[in-house]
């Protein structure tokens, strides 16, 4: 099923992201993983492709598995930094073979080693290219794209940034999922810039549960995250007991998603970061407003 069609409905969802074994001895144990949060029934589960596609090789073997075990959507992400076009084409015909009908394009990180390289001589620079590719093969392929509500690291200012995401939209974006953010306000101020610049599609925004203080400086490397004081307390108070972070990087996600939901968002996509007990807990603490 695409995702366009579940997350255009008025009833709240929520998805969840996995991301495939780095290694072929660890596929099994992630493997479990992900079947334990197919098992939630989520609305859709994305599984990610790795930085440089360096795990691509199991992104369909993940997706294939959690789609024809539990019947839950699945959404495959797809990268093209440093890509050939024969490269990229292959990996297309691979996802349309598989039964998989939802795409996450994505430009994906720039490997440190091809940081200096000449990136014009590239078949593929942008996630524009890879959208474009995507609607010009032979598949009806739903496809996504990403936003950084605090500004893409690399753009100049969030008026280009935005420019840019109605670039991605216009070529055949179907919906947008956001980067983490940790304070509402940001997105809710992002939402009204974007709309007002003629981006319709829908958003899902992307919430990420903070379950030990070792993961607040990667957040902040990986999207530029803003914390709020609010998080930096609770990190300051409960980061060294680790039992005690989990409860309450969990609360604090809960009370995101709450938040959203009350302010007319249906669909919020969690990044589970493979952990079932993480993505099982935020679902018990949102049953009675989910309906499970």
């Amino acid at each position: 099923m695409k995702i366009i069609d579940l997350i255009t409905k008025d009833t709240l969802s929520l998805s969840f992201e996995v991301f495939p074994p780095k290694t072929e001895t660890s596929f099994e144990s992630v493997k479990t993983a992900t079947e334990e949060i197919a098992k939630l029934k989520p609305s859709f589960m994305s599984v990610t492709y790795g930085a440089g596609g360096g795990t691509s090789k199991y992104t369909l073997d993940i997706a294939k598995n959690i789609k024809e075990l539990y019947g839950v959507p699945t959404l495959a992400h797809l990268t093209c930094v440093s890509s050939t076009r024969e490269t990229v084409r292959n990996k297309i015909a691979e996802i349309k073979d598989a039964g998989i009908q939802n795409v996450m394009a994505l430009r994906g990180d720039i490997p440190e080693t091809l940081k200096n390289e000449d990136r014009s001589k590239w078949d593929f620079q942008y996630a524009i290219d890879l959208i474009t590719e995507l609607k010009e093969a032979d598949a009806d392929f739903c496809i996504g794209c990403a936003c950084y509500p605090e500004v893409h690291p690399e753009s100049e200012n969030q008026k280009e940034d935005i420019k840019r995401l109605r670039e991605k939209v216009d070529a055949g974006c179907d919906f947008i999922t956001t980067q983490m953010f940790f304070d509402n306000n940001l997105l809710y101020n992002f939402l009204y810039k974007i709309r007002e610049a003629g981006i319709t599609v829908p958003v899902i925004p992307g919430i990420m549960p903070i379950t030990n203080a070792n993961q607040v400086e990667r957040a902040i490397t990986l999207s530029g995250s803003f914390m709020p004081q609010r998080f930096k307390s609770l990190v300051d108070k409960f980061g060294s007991d680790p039992d005690a972070m989990k409860q309450a990087g969990i609360a604090y996600a809960t009370d995101q998603i709450i938040d959203l939901y009350a302010n007319n968002i249906t669909n919020v996509h969690v990044y589970s970061m493979n952990k079932p007990d993480v993505a099982k807990k935020i679902q018990e603490n949102l049953s009675d407003i989910l309906g499970k």
